[in-house]
């Protein structure tokens, strides 16, 4: 794996940036920072420019102050595009990157040549259930901290990885600050795009895990139903996970699309 070039500046974002063509915004999930598409860098790398940001508040982005709404990390990646001079991108969004991705889709749209939703929502507290997960899960990381949370999460959520992918996941995800994790996830559970679905209108693929208990299937299935003309590809076996147990499927699935509309 070749080393990606990377910039960060003063009041701007971290960004790493590897391969030619065209470009391909990489969006990282809640907690988590630009690392965690590592293990399929170097496959989108061969047919695009990828731009890869640390999130305001996340990784080396983290001194980047509040807010941290869905609008305001949209509109940061617009800034960083329009810097890297990126006036089409194809852009994909993973787990809470993919509702970063909507609102970008909806704020920027002439700039969004094709949008990849990767296990992702619309509304991410949609039942009983996940209402009552979305309000106990910033108590969980205001007592235990990231790295606890973290810990007890990939126990519980994440058999299916083995204890080396485990171990590297809670490295990127325990190395948040505390506090601004807790601001970004209570920013989170305010995003609602389902009364704007239909506006977006850029060709639009959503993937799901047909097992995953973090954003279950029908989220996928709200998503594809809203966006007009969207194409819904789910895995079977998947679960939250499925960028690293399905990797390469996940790539060949989504370069398809990009590559042969």
């Amino acid at each position: 794996m070749t080393a990606p070039s990377e910039q960060i500046q003063a009041g701007r974002l971290y960004f790493a940036e590897r391969g030619s063509g065209q470009p391909l915004l990489l969006i990282h999930g809640l907690m988590a920072t630009g690392e965690m598409f590592g293990p399929i860098l170097d496959r989108f790398a061969a047919h695009h420019r990828v731009i890869v940001p640390d999130l305001r508040g996340h990784g080396r982005s983290r001194a980047l102050p509040p807010p941290y709404t869905v609008r305001q990390l949209a509109a940061d990646l617009s800034a960083l595009l329009d810097g890297l001079g990126a006036d089409s991108v194809d852009v994909l969004g993973y787990s809470q990157g993919g509702a970063i991705a909507q609102q970008l889709a909806l704020d920027d749209a002439a700039r969004c040549r094709r949008l990849v939703l990767g296990c992702t929502y619309a509304y991410n507290m949609a039942t009983r259930r996940e209402w009552i997960e979305g309000h106990i899960a910033p108590w969980l990381v205001a007592i235990l901290g990231p790295r606890r949370m973290t810990q007890l999460g990939m126990r519980l959520g994440a058999p299916e990885l083995d204890p080396t992918e485990r171990a590297w996941l809670v490295r990127i995800l325990a190395s948040q600050d505390r506090k601004l994790m807790l601001t970004a996830w209570k920013e989170t559970m305010a995003f609602d795009s389902r009364p704007r679905l239909a506006e977006i209108t850029c060709p639009t693929l959503v993937v799901a895990g047909s097992d995953d208990p973090a954003v279950p299937i029908h989220h996928a299935r709200m998503l594809h139903d809203g966006i007009r003309g969207s194409k819904l590809v789910v895995v079977d076996g998947a679960r939250h996970t499925l960028i690293w147990t399905h990797g390469d499927e996940f790539v060949r699935i989504v370069e398809d699309f990009l590559l042969h509309p």
